[in-house]
């Protein structure tokens, strides 16, 4: 696994030139949808969940940079101009290294066509970067010999070009990620939008899987018929300007699982029960019941992906004394069932992990 390098030292300066790098190579056949997407995914890491929950950005945890053949200008597939910020030759050492999608009739020769960029990968593989490739980018990568002996996987149209020209590739063409190489530094994602799923696992290895959870959860990634819903309250949770409501949001953060949490939220502000419900209603854009139903969803939901506990014992554990009246709530506010969302986050944390 690649160890994250950032430093700890307080020092903006020295904290940026620690962050892990991520190079991505940019050439006219490829597309500038998957490389500004995975762009735009990897630099979110860490920024935006802080922005989106507490209205302040979070650290970004991961650098990219577009290289090319040549710094400059290069016009990607449907006419779209994509700005490589340096050339291969002026790259600075890198974690990762991603290839995107070679778009091409499958079958077409490579080698001549990519030769300065197939040297590059080599040289940058031994030096120790991880590649990563998205859909027929693998195919650079069979071209650059490191795939011998290897399983690998690639856009489904080329699968086939790939085992017959490189007979030492096991190709399984039917997984959508594949991890494979020495210390797991060869990682490539089948076609289509499996470069998602490459996003999240770069970040998971860079900058741990809670900062991927979130990636996901911000950008519904593979689980659009779940809405928006279920992310979408956390953000109206941030702290508040009144000192005595947000007086009583930290204490409800550790106490939220009590029983008559309303009642003493009241007791600790010191205000009328009238005014203190007016009051954190107009701070948090909640009442104080929702308010806390929503943090004991957030929890519940956290307990979801992490555990095998059955789903009463979470009921419990968060404040529920009835698991039947906890799931009408937990489905009313995130549109699944706790089953449901188990079983559709849950597979994803374990995968990061």
């Amino acid at each position: 696994m690649l160890k994250n390098p950032r430093s700890h030292s307080g020092n903006e300066a020295d904290d940026s030139a620690m962050t892990p790098r991520i190079a991505f190579l940019v050439f006219p056949e490829t597309s500038a949808s998957v490389v500004y997407g995975m762009v735009d995914l990897i630099a979110s890491a860490g920024r935006d969940w802080g922005l989106i929950v507490d209205g302040v950005p979070g650290p970004q945890l991961l650098r990219t940079l577009l290289v090319a053949r040549e710094a400059g200008t290069v016009v990607v597939c449907n006419d779209v101009p994509v700005v490589a910020g340096m050339s291969l030759a002026d790259c600075p050492p890198v974690e990762v290294v991603c290839v995107s999608e070679v778009n091409l009739p499958p079958g077409t020769p490579l080698a001549e066509r990519f030769a300065p960029e197939i040297a590059w990968l080599r040289e940058r593989y031994a030096a120790g970067a991880t590649i990563a490739t998205a859909c027929s980018g693998a195919m650079l990568l069979a071209e650059a010999g490191l795939l011998a002996g290897c399983e690998a996987t690639t856009h489904w149209a080329w699968c086939e070009v790939l085992a017959r020209d490189y007979p030492g590739v096991k190709v399984q063409g039917h997984r959508a990620l594949v991890v494979a190489g020495e210390g797991g530094r060869l990682v490539m994602a089948g076609g289509g939008s499996t470069w998602l799923d490459l996003a999240l696992y770069l970040i998971a290895r860079l900058a741990g899987v809670e900062a991927a959870m979130q990636v996901a959860k911000l950008n519904l990634i593979d689980w659009h018929s779940a809405g928006q819903q279920p992310y979408a309250r956390l953000a109206r949770t941030r702290q508040v300007e009144d000192a005595q409501i947000a007086r009583c949001q930290t204490w409800i953060a550790e106490h939220y699982m009590e029983p008559a949490p309303v009642a003493a939220m009241v007791k600790l502000s010191g205000l009328a029960e009238r005014t203190f419900k007016r009051r954190f209603q107009q701070a948090t854009g909640m009442t104080p019941l929702d308010y806390v139903h929503t943090l004991r969803m957030e929890e519940a939901k956290q307990m979801l992906e992490t555990s095998d506990a059955p789903v009463e014992a979470i009921a419990q554990e968060v404040g529920y004394e009835d698991a039947a009246f906890f799931g009408r709530l937990f489905r009313r506010a995130v549109q699944l069932t706790p089953g449901q969302y188990r079983r559709r986050f849950r597979v994803m944390r374990q995968v990061l992990g």
